[in-house]
């Protein structure tokens, strides 16, 4: 595991790790925080006091610095709260020291600090904007940070709509502020969110944040065409769920499948629910577990290994704002392990991700069901 230290100035010095971990023999070549963190608290130095909210603190960087202030942090994440706990352990502090919400959490009645930074996702920084408004008051210090070819005009003008005058920083090593003036006149607009889709017959419905809200994406589409489904008993787990299309699928084509939904978003475990909820009679059941991959969970048992029928699998290759075959790769080991003999993986991916090269590596085997010039879906047998 590489730790970074990070220097900021009167807060101090701090030792800091993404999470999870990389694999074993993998080395770890991403820094948990990045410039943007840092201007934040040089520009924080002389600014902490009152009722603090830091949002969307990705590896725990801006709330360990924070962290004697007792602030809450606001994270759709599962593991953005693993890793800030963990690094305030890693720096002596009580892992209590920060309080973690997730968006579905209510927020402390009066906020004098909001410390953000902007998430990769418009909609997602809309919803948030919208839940926070009401707990800013007129004094309330609002600032934001991102590398600057993350902020664009949309972001500025949301700030601007939601919570008052906006204004930037000059860049530094490629990072930029953002600074509020909560105006207590605003008109705002309601909140959009969540949002609802129709497939054929069926409803989706996504929350802010979520992979693909408005529409059923190409790589999902391009699964459901080819994917069989054997009938009777059946256990599946639709990993990374997002906003639970497959699993969803699953339990209306086969009633006695049981399916399990995991997301490492809050949101998209809600909206996987909404989505399983919307379709299937009261008396279906499933279950709904966030965490990082099948067996580290924010709450909930893991399935035991060896008792899986069917992984579904349409998985990410960003992780935040850089890309990597990590989480991929993890999805892949733990579906492996949690099959049982004879148990298959599908998995969509784009052609040039090459994942059948990293399936045969793991399963022994890799069938090419279907492709296009786009995609390809793939299936792996336990054996």
């Amino acid at each position: 595991m590489m730790e970074n230290r990070l220097l900021v100035g009167t807060q101090g010095e701090f030792k800091l790790a993404r999470y999870p971990a990389q694999m074993a023999g993998a080395k770890e070549t991403l820094r948990a925080w990045d410039a943007a963190d840092e201007f934040l608290l040089r520009h924080l130095a002389a600014r902490t006091a009152g009722q603090i909210l830091i949002v969307n603190d990705s590896w725990g960087a801006l709330s360990t610095a924070l962290a004697k202030y007792h602030p809450w942090m606001l994270s759709d994440s599962y593991l953005s709260h693993a890793a800030t706990r963990q690094n305030l352990v890693r720096n002596t502090f009580d892992a209590s020291a920060v309080r973690l919400l997730t968006n579905f959490d209510p927020l402390p009645g009066a906020i004098d600090l909001v410390v953000m930074k902007i998430p990769k996702s418009l909609a997602l920084l809309e919803d948030q904007l919208h839940r926070i408004a009401s707990h800013i008051h007129e004094k309330t210090i609002f600032i934001a940070g991102a590398m600057a070819k993350h902020i664009h005009t949309s972001t500025l003008e949301l700030l601007a709509n939601l919570v008052g005058p906006t204004k930037t920083s000059l860049a530094e090593r490629k990072a930029r502020l953002i600074f509020c003036e909560p105006d207590g006149a605003l008109a705002r607009t309601p909140n959009p969110w969540p949002k609802t889709y129709s497939i054929g017959a069926n409803s989706v419905v996504s929350h802010a944040g979520v992979f693909s809200p408005s529409r059923l994406d190409s790589g999902t589409s391009f699964l459901l065409g080819h994917l069989t489904l054997p009938s009777g008993p059946l256990k599946v787990i639709d990993l990374g769920c997002g906003n639970g299309v497959l699993g969803m699928k699953i339990a209306i084509g086969n009633a006695e499948a049981e399916v399990i939904f995991i997301d490492e978003s809050y949101r998209a475990v809600a909206s996987a629910e909404a989505t399983f909820r919307a379709n299937l009679a009261p008396e279906r059941t499933a279950q709904f577990l966030v965490g990082n991959g099948v067996f580290d969970l924010a709450s909930g048992v893991p399935p035991p290994k060896g008792t899986i029928d069917r992984v579904l699998n349409n998985p990410p290759f960003h992780e935040d704002h850089a890309i990597g075959d990590a989480t991929a790769w993890r999805m892949f080991s733990e579906s492996r392990d949690v099959l049982k003999r004879g148990g298959e993986l599908w998995v969509v991916g784009n052609r040039h991700l090459a994942y059948h090269a990293k399936l045969k590596r793991l399963f022994g085997n890799c069938d090419l069901v279907a492709s296009n010039t786009r995609f390809v879906v793939l299936r792996a047998k336990r054996t």
